[in-house]
């Protein structure tokens, strides 16, 4: 079968603690509110008193005041805090092959827990294949664009598929082919953050403009892997400025290997709109 082929579950957690050693507001801060609760000589007579209770519910405000504070505090500041890069999508493609339209995906990106998940399944059906395949992946991310766990599943006239799992730049593979035994294989990379783009899971380029750096700009080198192919490699990718297609103007992204040039075509707020590959007359667009 023809294949548009382009060469190109750690758990975050956040520990909230306040700080040790000192509460922020103490009643030894307060001295004359601490004498009055001393001279009255139990937390009883005090709350009989109207202006003793009014003093103390100021300092119980205070302290939840406080406490609030440190609390929002060290939630920003924590280490396992990090800001994303990534942003919540979801739609479908249409992909087309020299003018006529061969497929469509689905896909969504998505917040969870700690980390994202990018899902998308692609039916497709080029001209000259006997069957239609279907093609899934559900990729794990976290915040900045790093792979935890990616897996993929292919169905035609056979059903494959394979489980990845990403730890300090290196790819455990567990292929499953059937009629066939497992078969493991380990790819280390010089980064963990690597860039994976399936055949025909189109979404994922979305994630590769959201891993550019657009502050920066200028061209941007990443390992990359395809897993249906067990291909690793490196792409660059590189700001080309406006761009139009269809009458309509877009933010082009370049993405080129050694053989192939991919042009990604966003809005304003970097949305993967439209991809096209003019050597392979490919087009995939944005429903």
């Amino acid at each position: 079968m023809r294949r548009l082929r382009f060469q190109l579950w750690q758990t975050l957690s956040v520990d909230i603690a306040l700080p040790q050693g000192r509460a922020l507001v103490t009643l030894r801060e307060q001295p004359e509110i601490l004498q009055e609760v001393q001279r009255e000589g139990s937390m009883r007579r005090l709350a009989s008193n109207p202006k003793h209770l009014t003093i103390l519910y100021a300092v119980i405000a205070g302290l939840l005041f406080s406490t609030a504070l440190a609390v929002a505090g060290q939630k920003k500041s924590a280490p396992g805090s990090v800001a994303s890069i990534l942003t919540q999508d979801k739609g479908k493609f249409s992909i087309v092959l020299d003018g006529k339209t061969v497929g469509h995906e689905d896909f969504e990106i998505a917040p969870s827990g700690g980390g994202w998940i990018a899902k998308g399944a692609t039916d497709l059906k080029p001209p000259d294949a006997a069957s239609a395949t279907r093609v899934s992946g559900t990729l794990v991310l976290q915040p900045d664009g790093a792979p935890i766990s990616y897996e993929w599943t292919s169905r035609d006239d056979k059903t494959n598929g394979a489980r990845i799992l990403f730890a300090n730049g290196v790819a455990k593979i567990t292929l499953e082919m059937q009629g066939a035994r497992p078969f493991e294989q380990d790819l280390s990379f010089g980064s963990p953050l690597i860039a994976v783009l399936d055949n025909n899971l189109y979404h994922q380029y979305a994630i590769l403009a959201r891993v550019y750096d657009w502050s920066k700009r200028g061209e941007q080198t990443f390992p990359v892997l395809i897993p249906q192919e067990l291909t690793p490699g490196s792409i660059t990718v590189e700001s080309a400025g406006s761009a139009s297609a269809d009458g309509k103007s877009y933010e082009g992204l370049r993405v080129t290997t050694a053989d192939l040039e991919v042009l990604l075509l966003l809005d304003a707020n970097h949305r993967l709109m439209r991809l096209e590959v003019p050597a392979a007359k490919v087009s995939v667009i944005r429903e």
